[in-house]
């Protein structure tokens, strides 16, 4: 995540050591710099600011499964921020998942990848938020029912789901892929949206990064795998896709442009490789496709190429190539063609706003189609976009168009302030 740090002209001048009245203590310049390289690193911007809020002060909703938790704030206000909070506390916060006065926090905190964190790192990460400028903001409470609002049962889930420790290089493995492993199990808490989880929201370890539900959101496959992950990507493919959200294959849209706006496209391209390298190492699952057998309708496949003639070969092109860095390959994409439809249903549903980088500017947009095509038409569309030019998919049903229409209308009023 990006930040902007108002630094004294006293410590502008100093350039080695600045002093924060906030937390009275002396903080290394060289410091607070890898500290907030860290912060985008671990993306803490984008979810610890609200929309229209001051970066890192709270108060961002975070729908899940359970209810909707608000972000803390992070700034160094003594009262409603962490500026009261001691070193220690700090790094119990990351490594634990405790919070200063004791209490227990929820894992949309990400602690169960943070805690692999080193405390040299936690200790760069907190001089970087101390040297921000104190905001008072006071979160809403948590929207959880009982007995999930008692942080106390988060204890039982801890010693269920949670394993504390700091990260352990492989010595079989090179530098570069322990760098990756880090950053990618650590601060850039991948598996914790592209990981499925269990009925009380416990990553599956066993199926680290094959995909994951998010927010009415499917996080794509990041394995090995050849037809729904990373297997046909090469690691230069990666790192152009996070550092410009785009590259000859795709284009970044929902939450993933967030991280690369905020986050990835922050970080140095050594890293972005190293992240790379450790991902084209991950494998995929066995019989990863063994429930995939359904073939499509004739009929179903006629209408869906229709419907793709007249609305989106315009930018796809017509076998799908679409056009690099702009319009999505649909032609061999890998989240077009995985198990779970939702993203490519979501997309044609509601459209969408690609990531914008330093690098590419210029935002392109996916219209949306829910004003136009009913959930059949839409469920035709998809199914022969999932199995045109060589791609294999199950076919999607209108329910499954019709669940995420109001699932997505749900979340826009809840936005809206229409609900609650």
């Amino acid at each position: 995540m990006f930040a902007l740090v108002r630094l004294s002209l006293a410590c502008a001048c100093a350039a080695t050591f600045c002093v924060f009245p906030a937390r009275g203590e002396q903080l290394s310049f060289a410091q607070v710099e890898r500290g907030r390289y860290l912060a985008a690193a671990g993306d803490c911007e984008a979810c610890h600011t609200a929309p229209g809020g001051k970066p890192f002060a709270g108060g961002r909703a975070i729908p899940t499964p359970f209810g909707t938790i608000y972000s803390a704030n992070i700034t160094p206000d003594r009262t409603t921020g962490i500026g009261a909070w001691s070193d220690d506390q700090f790094y119990r916060a990351l490594h634990q998942g405790i919070s200063a006065d004791g209490s227990y926090l929820y894992p949309a905190f990400p602690y169960p990848w943070y805690t692999k964190v080193t405390r040299e790192d936690a200790d760069a990460l907190e001089a970087f938020l101390s040297s921000l400028d104190p905001v008072a903001n006071s979160p809403p409470p948590n929207q959880l029912a009982w007995p999930l609002n008692e942080r106390v049962v988060m204890k039982g889930w801890n010693e269920l789901f949670f394993h504390e420790g700091t990260f352990k290089p492989d010595d079989q493995k090179s530098p570069e892929w322990n760098r990756g492993a880090y950053l990618v199990e650590g601060l850039g808490h991948c598996g914790a949206c592209h990981t499925p989880t269990n009925v009380l929201g416990a990553s599956e370890k066993q199926s680290a990064l094959r995909g994951g539900k998010l927010q009415d959101w499917y996080a794509p496959n990041l394995t090995a795998d050849v037809r729904s992950g990373l297997g046909n990507w090469s690691v230069d493919d990666i790192v152009a896709f996070l550092k410009t959200g785009r590259n000859s294959r795709t284009v970044a849209y929902g939450p993933m442009s967030e991280v690369i706006t905020f986050s990835t496209s922050k970080l140095k391209d050594d890293d972005l490789k190293a992240i790379a390298t450790y991902l084209k190492d991950v494998p995929s699952g066995a019989g990863e496709h063994k429930d995939d057998q359904t073939q499509p309708d004739s009929k179903v496949l006629t209408v869906g190429k229709a419907l793709y003639v007249d609305n989106c070969s315009g930018c796809h092109q017509a076998e799908g190539q679409g056009v690099p860095a702009m319009f999505p390959r649909l032609q061999g994409d890998s989240a077009v063609q995985d198990r779970d439809p939702t993203i490519i249903v979501r997309l044609i549903l509601n459209g969408a706003h690609a990531a914008t980088t330093d690098a590419r500017p210029t935002q392109v947009s996916m219209p949306a189609f829910k004003w136009k095509l009913s959930d059949q038409q839409i469920a035709d569309l998809a199914t022969y976009i999932r199995n045109a030019w060589g791609n294999s998919a199950p076919p999607v049903s209108a329910s499954k168009v019709g669940d995420v229409r109001h699932s997505t209308a749900a979340d826009s009023a809840q936005e809206r302030g229409e609900t609650r």
